[in-house]
């Protein structure tokens, strides 16, 4: 077998969904490819670089910076969140492999023409930036939850059985169960880009 990157990526990202993060290693890697561990480091010095690797993977499978013709800004941040989202969870434990990663030098092109739009519809470079960074950490911590371990069924009904003592938390906790997690999450990107077009008014 041929050991290049995109065949150790997809050997990681396999093994990534069947063990979880914590317990990926480039051992356990080297194993499910069947070679000696040193092979890898001709690739991925180190753990960190094979996880930055899997994430500008996943990444480039679904994420896409550049506005579309006569898209509104609202519109392309709300389009590029979700498919960030989607990108997270696509694997196990996407949002912690995505956490503390830096952006690749190949997506500087990308991120570049976002500010150059944002900066078309009368925003500030430093503006549009922190916004993306909002929203990115905002899909992070989202998905981030998502992936974690549910409260257990006992843990459930413990604190719908309190809430019933309380309408108003009763009533707020059912509209909750009743919806889905992107549900959720679009309300508060919503919100997010909201508050920033209220607070931002762009120059002419």
């Amino acid at each position: 077998m041929k050991l290049d990157k995109s065949t150790i990526i997809e050997a990681a990202l396999s093994l990534l969904n069947e063990v979880g993060i914590d317990a990926l290693s480039t051992r356990a890697l080297a194993q499910k490819l069947g070679v000696q561990q040193p092979a890898l480091y001709w690739h991925f010095r180190n753990k960190r670089a094979l996880l930055d690797a899997l994430n500008a993977d996943i990444q480039a499978r679904f994420d896409t910076c550049e506005p579309s013709p006569n898209e509104t800004w609202q519109a392309f941040f709300r389009r590029n969140s979700l498919m960030f989202r989607q990108a997270l969870l696509s694997v196990r434990d996407g949002a912690r492999l995505h956490a503390g990663t830096e952006a690749e030098p190949d997506h500087v092109a990308q991120i570049d023409a976002m500010l150059a739009f944002m900066e078309r519809q009368g925003f500030t470079a430093a503006d549009a930036m922190s916004l993306s960074i909002a929203t990115s950490r905002y899909v992070v911590g989202c998905v981030l939850e998502e992936q974690s371990e549910p409260p257990s069924p006992e843990q459930i009904e413990a604190l719908d059985a309190r809430a019933q003592a309380f309408p108003h938390v009763a009533a707020a906790l059912a509209s909750y169960r009743n919806n889905r997690p992107e549900t959720h999450f679009l309300i508060g990107l919503d919100l997010l880009i909201a508050g920033f077009e209220a607070k931002h008014v762009p120059s002419s």
